[in-house]
C-alpha cells in the first residue's frame, strides 16, 4: 500500500506545481487535481510535499472547481441570508472553515455546517445568519489556500473513468488513504476538523478512503496522462 502512495507522488512530481496566482485558461477542461499544503511532507523519507487533497468535476468543469476552491470570482462574495456562501458550493472550503471554527472552539460552527444552496436551509435558518462573520471566515479561507496551497493535475476526459466508485478518482483517494507512511504534521490544520475522516487520514477528504489503490491499469492511464503533458 505505501509503495502505490510512494510510486503516485513520485510520478505526480514529473508534473508542474502550479501556485497562486494563476491563469484559468491555462488549465485542462477535464482532469483530476492533486492539492499539496505547505509544512506537510510524505513519509517515504525526505522532504517531497504531501498530497492532501484529491479531486474531479462533472462535465467540462475542471476550470470551474479550481476558480470555486481559490474563490476567483469575487462576486460570488456578495451574498446574504438569502444567498449561498462560497464555501457551500466547494466542500474543500466548508471544510478548512470547519476546521477554522472548531479550532476557535465557535458554536457558529453548527450554522457554518448548513447548506444554503438548499432554499428548504435559507428558510429555516437564514435567521440565525451571521453574514459578516460568514465573510471573515471566506476572506480567511481563500487568505490560506492561496498562501499555503498548490496543485497539480492530470488531464481524463471521460467523466465516467474519473469519477464514481469505479472511477480513477476513488482509486487514487484510496492509495494515500491507505498509506500508513504519509501522516499529517502537528500543525497540520485538519487536526481541528470536526471530521474524523479527515483528522485521522490526513487527507480534506470524506469520501472514498476505503476505496481500493491504483492497480496496474489505473497506473497506465496515469503515466499516459503525465506523458503529455
Amino acid at each position: 500500500m505505501s509503495d502505490l502512495c510512494k510510486w503516485l507522488h513520485e510520478h505526480l512530481e514529473l508534473l508542474p506545481l502550479i501556485s497562486f496566482p494563476f491563469r484559468l485558461e491555462h488549465l485542462p477542461r477535464n482532469g483530476i487535481y492533486f492539492f499539496y499544503e505547505h509544512g506537510e511532507t510524505w513519509g517515504h523519507s525526505g522532504s517531497m510535499p504531501r498530497i492532501v487533497r484529491i479531486g474531479t468535476h462533472r462535465g467540462w468543469n475542471f476550470r470551474k472547481r479550481i476558480a470555486e476552491h481559490y474563490l476567483l470570482d469575487h462576486r460570488k462574495m456578495d451574498f446574504s441570508v438569502d444567498k449561498p456562501k462560497p464555501s457551500d458550493r466547494s466542500v474543500f472550503r466548508l471544510n478548512i472553515g470547519r476546521a477554522l471554527l472548531n479550532q476557535r472552539e465557535d458554536e457558529y460552527l453548527q450554522i457554518w455546517d448548513k447548506d444554503f444552496i438548499k432554499r428548504e436551509n435559507r428558510v429555516r435558518y437564514g435567521r440565525l445568519r451571521d453574514i459578516d462573520k460568514e465573510k471573515e471566515i471566506e476572506f480567511e479561507i481563500t487568505r490560506i489556500l492561496r498562501q499555503n496551497f498548490s496543485f497539480r493535475f492530470i488531464e481524463l476526459d471521460v467523466q465516467q473513468k474519473r469519477m464514481g466508485r469505479e472511477g480513477l478518482e476513488s482509486a487514487l483517494i484510496g492509495t494515500a488513504a491507505h498509506c500508513n507512511l504519509c501522516k499529517p504534521s502537528s500543525r497540520w490544520l485538519g487536526n481541528y476538523s470536526p471530521k474524523k475522516q479527515i483528522r485521522e487520514s490526513g487527507l480534506w477528504l470524506v469520501q472514498h478512503l476505503k476505496a481500493h489503490e491504483i492497480n496496474e491499469e489505473d497506473k497506465r492511464i496515469i503515466l499516459n496522462a503525465i506523458n503529455k503533458r
